[in-house]
């Protein structure tokens, strides 16, 4: 038997870092944790001052059990958990199950699993930090404590299967709010004027700016034609030629929220994806013997932190200056992580920068390719040096009437050779080159173009921008983005429309509950607040007992209030007003999890349902009568035709808008690209960029 007990989250980093530590070692996996809170009651007395009652969880016993067996037999036990905040509480149930001193050198952790990382962390064992398995329990507790209370009242007044939860609450009241904005939304009508002008034979764009040195807006066409009423012929000065290098430095290497945000923009990936395939590079991947066998290829994936070591700082510089040059490399300044930045570990970054992604194509699947390329890009050219610009801007005056004319182009690469962040439209810099342009010069304008426009709406939130948002807000922690958003999926308080969640009707019916009774649980501003003070507990700063008092004071009083005055909301299904052509019954509307539907009243003898046909806000352009709907082909994907089909034909594959054409008063649609979404005309040559 060997000498020396370790035990891990997972199986596939069991074999991997029992390779490393070699034959005393056994290396053993929980998966994940062995006990926690009861799931049939709540688990925590309030009146024993929050004590909590722990179970062994329903499957776990046999590997308890196993562990159990090898711990009585080994000299040493290694508690070798994730190294955060769930990690150290998985270590410390560990050490109670198997009568570990919890204040012993028994915890060990990592934060990549390479055989250097290992070794050197079995070297510098440690006792477990109480103060993250009390911040862990003080997390466990309070969303116990809101979820276990609130949604038996749910249950009772709306239907059953529902959930409150503390960080769920806020996100799904912020896609509503959104949503209220969009719907509420007035558009105003504004213009621009752009320009085309020549320079010989060379020609540039300029757009207009103002009128006597003032910056001017255009609200109407009116105000078009009168600043073309004072253009004086088609010679304009060249009033000011302003040329300067601009730096643009590279951004830090990721975190998890900057990695779920650019997985979504770059690889279309959903936050769950993007953390599920990470757990996949972070626990190793087989490379074969030659090349190591099972090797971790990045960092933890849960942190907020954008630092990085200094081993892993000098592969990166060498790596940099053997394969671009001296000239690419960064002069790198200390990190300052944001306020509150959990520093235990890393940014994500590869466990080794000279294992270059090409050279994983034939062992990674095509998913796990792009994520590691993505963060392996990412971090190389964090390190390297700002790409420098060279821009131009061009003032144009005509008898006051002034135009700009910008201009850019790359001087230096630096750190856009390897890689460039995304951003949320998807927008791609280009160069744009002016000709040379002096002060004092005169230039023809060839075309002067006046452009109409609408404000838009605010977008419904992505994954990117949702996660962007509640991280700027302070609401969740990195580990918390991904299970809130797939909860008020599964629950069906969202549902997905081009890759934006929109609210459903139950949604917003638990959504209003919940802020009429529980203010505090749906408040951002608050729950940033009580994050704050959990990270208190973590650096042991506070007791965790004292915050989860002071939130359940005034809660507890809400909870009888919510009991004895929430009216119980009944969900009646409406007639349809249809019938239904396989029996004859009148259809009805239900609701389901993912909100309306039509169905047959003669359930359950009659299973016939319908989606609802979804509308776009928009009057059929062809018949004038029915209303255009979002339908969806055998293919599954989505075109738009008229309610009123088979009587009217009308069918588009694009989706037409609530305006029509300002030149020949015809249908716009937009046309989406990869690059961008453009608003054109059906009939007529009109086009715009669309606004997001």
């Amino acid at each position: 038997m060997s000498d020396y007990l370790v035990i891990v989250e997972s199986p596939a980093k069991a074999k991997t870092i029992e390779r490393y530590l070699g034959k005393k070692y056994t290396v053993k996996a929980s998966m994940g944790h062995l006990r926690d809170l009861p799931k049939s009651q709540m688990g925590v007395d309030v009146e024993e001052n929050y004590k909590l009652k722990y179970i062994t969880i329903r499957g776990k016993g046999d590997i308890l059990k196993d562990l159990r067996k090898s711990a009585k037999k080994a000299k040493k036990i290694y508690l070798a958990a994730d190294p955060d905040r769930e990690g150290e509480a998985i270590a410390w149930h560990l050490a109670h199950v198997l009568n570990v001193d919890e204040n012993s050198k028994c915890r060990v952790v990592f934060n990549e699993i390479t055989k250097d990382a290992i070794k050197e962390s079995f070297k510098n064992p440690r006792a477990i930090d109480l103060d993250l398995v009390d911040a862990q329990q003080a997390r466990r507790v309070l969303d116990r404590l809101v979820g276990y209370n609130i949604s038996p009242i749910l249950w009772k007044k709306v239907k059953k299967g529902l959930s409150a939860g503390r960080v769920q609450s806020v996100a799904l009241k912020m896609i509503i709010d959104r949503e209220k904005e969009i719907e509420n939304f007035q558009p105003e009508e504004y213009w621009s004027i752009d320009g085309l002008f020549a320079k010989g034979n060379e020609t540039f764009e300029g757009a207009f700016y103002g009128v006597d040195g003032k910056k001017t807006k255009l609200k109407t066409k009116d105000d078009v034609e009168e600043v073309k009423k004072k253009l004086d012929g088609k010679e304009f000065t060249i009033q000011s030629v302003k040329k300067r290098e601009r730096k643009r430095n590279p951004a830090h290497p990721f975190t998890t929220s900057s990695l779920q945000q650019e997985a979504a923009r770059k690889l279309n990936f959903r936050a769950k994806k993007t953390m599920m395939i990470a757990q996949q590079l972070y626990e190793g991947i087989d490379l074969g013997r030659s090349s190591g066998g099972i090797t971790g290829l990045i960092t933890y994936m849960r942190t907020d932190s954008t630092r990085i070591s200094d081993g892993a700082k000098e592969e990166v510089k060498g790596y940099i200056k053997e394969n671009y040059g001296e000239t690419y490399l960064g002069k790198q300044s200390p990190v300052k992580n944001k306020s509150g930045a959990q520093d235990a570990h890393e940014a994500i970054r590869p466990t080794s920068t000279l294992r270059d992604p090409k050279a994983l194509k034939n062992i990674l699947s095509r998913d796990q390719l792009r994520l590691y390329k993505l963060i392996w890009e990412r971090f190389v050219a964090s390190q390297m040096a700002p790409a420098v610009m060279d821009t131009m801007t061009v003032h144009l005056l005509n008898n006051g009437v002034e135009f700009r004319a910008t201009g850019s182009k790359i001087k230096f690469k630096g750190f856009m050779k390897v890689y460039v962040e995304g951003n949320d439209d998807n927008k791609k810099q280009e160069d744009k080159i002016l000709p040379e342009l002096e002060e004092g010069m005169k230039v023809e304008s060839k075309e002067v173009k006046p452009n109409q426009h609408f404000t838009q709406p605010p977008p419904r939130y992505t994954d990117a921008r949702l996660v962007k948002t509640m991280e700027e807000m302070g609401i969740g922690r990195p580990s918390t983005y991904a299970p809130t958003l797939d909860t008020i999926q599964r629950r069906g308080y969202v549902s997905m429309d081009n890759k934006r969640f929109v609210p459903t009707e139950l949604g917003t019916i638990v959504c209003e509950l919940v802020e009429e009774f529980f203010p505090e649980v749906i408040d951002a501003e608050f729950t940033a607040k009580m994050e704050t003070d959990l990270d208190s507990v973590e650096e042991g700063k506070t007791a965790w007992i004292q915050i989860i008092d002071d939130f359940y004071q005034d809660f507890s009083k809400r909870l009888e209030k919510a009991d004895a005055e929430m009216e119980k909301v009944e969900i009646r299904d409406e007639p349809a007003g249809i019938t239904c052509e396989e029996c004859g019954h009148e259809m009805v509307y239900k609701m389901g999890r993912y909100g309306k539907f039509l169905a047959c009243s003669n359930f359950p003898e009659c299973r016939n349902t319908k989606p609802i046909l979804k509308k776009i806000g928009v009057s059929c352009p062809k018949c004038q009568e029915g209303d255009v709907v979002e339908r969806k082909s055998k293919k599954k994907r989505t075109f738009y035709g008229c309610d009123q089909f088979p009587e009217c034909d009308f069918v588009s594959w694009d989706k037409p808008i609530a305006r029509t054409c300002p030149k020949c008063d015809s249908m716009l649609v937009e046309k989406k690209s990869k690059k961008e979404t453009q608003v054109q005309c059906s009939n007529c040559e009109y086009k715009e960029v669309a606004q997001k």
